[in-house]
């Protein structure tokens, strides 16, 4: 039989007993809920893959120039989603222009032969912003004198209008000295999409060949 003193100690002893227990619960329970914070907060900050560093301007998440609906040199009516698998860029400009485009198209052309095999899946647009003079047939020859695979997109007036508000291009005409003879002034960078048809980047007129090639590079790295 226990006596009182001892009935008291074995329930102090039990007490203590119980409330370490619950102590050491407790502590374990903290103890793992910071650990699968910790664990959390890894995964997405030091712990994630670094972003990519992109030579382009990453304009990734864009709530403009996301869609079209244009007829391209073919005549064959084209939208974006026409390229799913490949990296887009597209570029606005006219066949008579006497420097930005042709350089940008003839960048564009390089840019596919850095690329080397992953070239296929590369796709370059040319929009004209001239669509009076810029026939289908002359923008067909114009896209085989840089690549026979670059497409031209051909708007009437008025998808060129709504178009480059979506797309957020400037463009206007400069008059000449005849009514033909006249220039267009315009937005010089080119509109990068990745491999989904997300508008990812806005390069530059005259950023380079090699920096761009290394960009669609990442982006098609990014969709294996």
């Amino acid at each position: 039989m226990f006596n009182e003193w001892q009935l008291r100690t074995c329930y102090q002893s039990d007490r203590t007993a119980f409330t370490l227990n619950l102590m050491n619960k407790r502590t374990a329970l903290k103890y793992l809920t910071g650990a699968v914070a910790a664990s959390s907060l890894c995964l997405i900050s030091s712990c994630s893959p670094k972003d990519i560093a992109f030579s382009s301007i990453d304009v990734t998440g864009a709530e403009y120039a996301k869609q079209f609906e244009l007829s391209d040199h073919n005549g064959q009516l084209r939208h974006l989603t026409d390229f799913a698998g490949k990296v887009v860029v597209m570029f606005f400009g006219y066949t008579q222009c006497p420097d930005v485009c042709p350089t940008s198209m003839t960048e564009l052309a390089e840019v596919k032969r850095l690329l080397g095999k992953d070239g296929e899946r590369l796709q370059a647009i040319f929009v004209t912003v001239d669509p009076a003079r810029d026939t289908a047939e002359v923008l067909k020859a114009y896209m085989t004198a840089f690549d026979p695979t670059f497409l031209a997109l051909v708007p009437t007036p008025e998808q060129l209008n709504t178009i480059t508000k979506e797309y957020k291009i400037y463009y206007k005409k400069v008059e000449g000295n005849t009514p033909t003879s006249y220039t267009m002034d315009h937005s010089a960078g080119s509109y990068v999409y990745d491999t989904q048809g997300k508008l990812r980047l806005f390069t530059r007129y005259g950023s380079g060949a090699p920096p761009l090639a290394k960009d669609i590079q990442q982006l098609l790295k990014q969709a294996s």
